[in-house]
């Protein structure tokens, strides 16, 4: 038997007690998600450096990753897709010893790869922001999926990150989220395979269709549901 999903009408409820009332905790909700139009209009190079930070932030201190961000953007030509995808051994071997970044090897070696995802996606598309503004809400976990398959380390949560980041509208899977999808009934556990993050995305959709809310602001509220 199906388990029956909590309606986001009691989630609010809950988070609004926890918040100081309904109208406190609307004016708490994420704004900056972007329409189609101005989501494809973003240079790609801002979405490799979006990718970039979210990467090099992935388990590591964000203040020092912010800290040194003007020095990421002059170390890597300002995210230049085309000068960043030919980047040869020896700009790799230079990077790896420029104290303008964080020297993660690793790290450093996704921005040529992404590079080359984003050009060969901007070649079918127009744009790799084209392809980003296109994809539909609906199904947000299938372009985590396209993320974490054909980009580097954009796999667990870098990937729902930079997405916000840019605009796109999603959800985001932190400790409080996951706590309030296991209480209304979507998930058991943490969703990390395909078939609990399909569920999410099903409760969303439910929850979008209910509310009228974006996904991100959803997020939100989920979030702050907890106590």
């Amino acid at each position: 038997m199906a388990k029956q999903i909590s309606r986001l009408e009691s989630i609010l409820e809950r988070a609004a007690g926890h918040h100081g009332g309904m109208e406190a905790l609307r004016e708490k909700l994420p704004t900056g998600i972007l329409a189609p139009g101005a989501l494809s209009r973003i240079p790609d190079h801002r979405h490799l450096a979006g990718m970039t930070r979210a990467v090099f932030k992935a388990g590591f201190v964000w203040r020092v990753i912010e800290n040194k961000w003007p020095g990421f953007e002059e170390a890597f030509h300002r995210f230049d897709v085309d000068t960043c995808a030919f980047l040869a051994p020896e700009d790799i071997e230079e990077l790896c010893t420029d104290e303008r970044i964080v020297r993660n090897r690793q790290k450093i070696l996704t921005v040529p790869r992404n590079a080359a995802m984003i050009r060969q996606v901007a070649a079918e598309h127009g744009s790799f922001a084209a392809f980003i503004a296109g994809w539909p809400d609906d199904d947000y976990v299938g372009l985590l999926d396209f993320l974490k398959k054909h980009g580097e380390r954009l796999g667990g949560n870098s990937a729902q990150y930079y997405l916000r980041a840019m605009g796109k509208d999603g959800f985001l899977v932190t400790g409080d989220v996951t706590r309030a999808l296991i209480d209304a009934g979507v998930v058991d556990g943490p969703p990390g395979g395909k078939t609990a993050l399909r569920k999410v995305q099903e409760a969303f959709n439910a929850w979008r269709g209910e509310s009228g809310m974006n996904q991100a602001q959803i997020s939100r509220v989920l979030a702050m549901s907890i106590g």
